[in-house]
């Protein structure tokens, strides 16, 4: 197995995994995110961009059973790597987004959904609000399946979790409901939530390899129907909380005048009605499972502890307790409208 990056939150997962169930693996990457893991696996150092330094000379006339693409972002660079590869290799699995997606506003949506388009698809910056990133993972997909018809699968992952996680976006819960005392919470305990836990991700990614399952997979979860609510209650037994919850409207938090940003959770309504409901039901049929949410959250929150001193100070994502209390000092005072 060859995979492109291995280094980040994802890769190191996938290796793991990948050795366990019998498999050798090569690396793939620039040497500079985390150069010292893995010292027993064959490295190969290069860049995703053909047009710099050795680019993707490394590669060339070696062979492996899959290529699993965990740093692709810019489609004239997959094409290089899948052109380059394709006589080679038998399967390439790239990781996609979700965000692929043209739109949120479908309940339950599949594959067949219309995907994002850019106004130019030669774009390679991800924009100032990372406008592209979505329409850029679509071309990537295409740039794949163009160049190895019939042999790729697409994972189109939702918002990926679980320890190790840099963005602290799902951390957030679990750490911050463990500080206890009153909590904002978003929207209502019934909306809908979906995360996967990355060490099933990666599992699964395996099993598509060993079943040589190809086309397009919603790599959504968790199994089950999760909500806020029972995420929080989820958050509150990990860590024995007393935290009390204050559930904030969807109308307060994103009033343009003020919104708040809480990670994880999007308004059930509108342009982002569908956003965590989409359908993985041919993912589960292809062998995609599931850990319990309440195993991810202890976990989550048992790494985290294990962090460096300075990182734990503040995390990435949320709300600091400063910004928390003006929140709930502003809520208990919004006048009906806004509410």
């Amino acid at each position: 197995m060859l995979i492109l990056g291995g280094t980040g939150f994802l890769g190191p997962h996938l290796v793991e995994v990948a050795k366990a169930r019998g498999y050798t693996v090569t690396l793939f990457n620039r040497g500079k995110t985390r150069p010292e893991l893995f010292p027993d696996l064959e490295k190969l150092q290069g860049d995703r961009d053909p047009d710099k330094g050795e680019g993707l000379k490394a590669l060339a006339g070696r062979s492996w059973e899959v290529v699993v693409d965990t740093s692709g972002y810019y489609p004239r660079m997959v094409r290089a790597s899948a052109e380059l590869l394709a006589p080679r290799i038998k399967q390439y699995i790239f990781i996609s987004s979700i965000s692929a997606y043209a739109k949120n506003d479908q309940v339950s949506a599949d594959e067949t959904a219309p995907l994002a388009v850019l106004s130019d698809p030669k774009v390679e910056t991800m924009g100032k609000e990372h406008e592209n990133y979505g329409g850029l993972k679509a071309l990537c997909e295409q740039a794949a399946e163009k160049a190895m018809p019939g042999r790729v699968a697409n994972v189109r992952p939702g918002f990926i979790v679980g320890p190790g996680d840099p963005t602290d976006r799902f951390t957030y819960w679990p750490v911050r409901v463990a500080r206890g005392g009153e909590v904002l919470a978003p929207g209502t305990p019934e909306d809908p939530i979906q995360v996967i836990d990355a060490r099933d991700l990666v599992a699964w990614l395996v099993t598509l390899s060993e079943r040589g399952r190809t086309g397009v997979f919603n790599a959504v979860g968790p199994g089950e129907a999760v909500t806020m609510g029972s995420l929080l209650e989820a958050c509150k037994a990990a860590s024995k909380s007393k935290a009390r919850f204050t559930w904030a409207s969807a109308k307060f938090l994103t009033d343009e005048r003020n919104p708040i940003d809480l990670p994880i959770w999007a308004p059930p309504e509108g342009d982002t009605r569908g956003f965590h409901t989409w359908s993985n039901a041919r993912a589960r049929e292809a062998g995609l499972a599931f850990r319990p949410l309440a195993e991810t959250v202890e976990e989550t929150l048992a790494w985290w502890k294990t962090l460096p001193a300075e990182r734990q100070e503040k995390l990435r994502a949320g709300l600091t307790p400063e910004q928390e209390v003006k929140a709930l000092a502003a809520w208990r005072r919004a006048p009906k409208g806004r509410k």
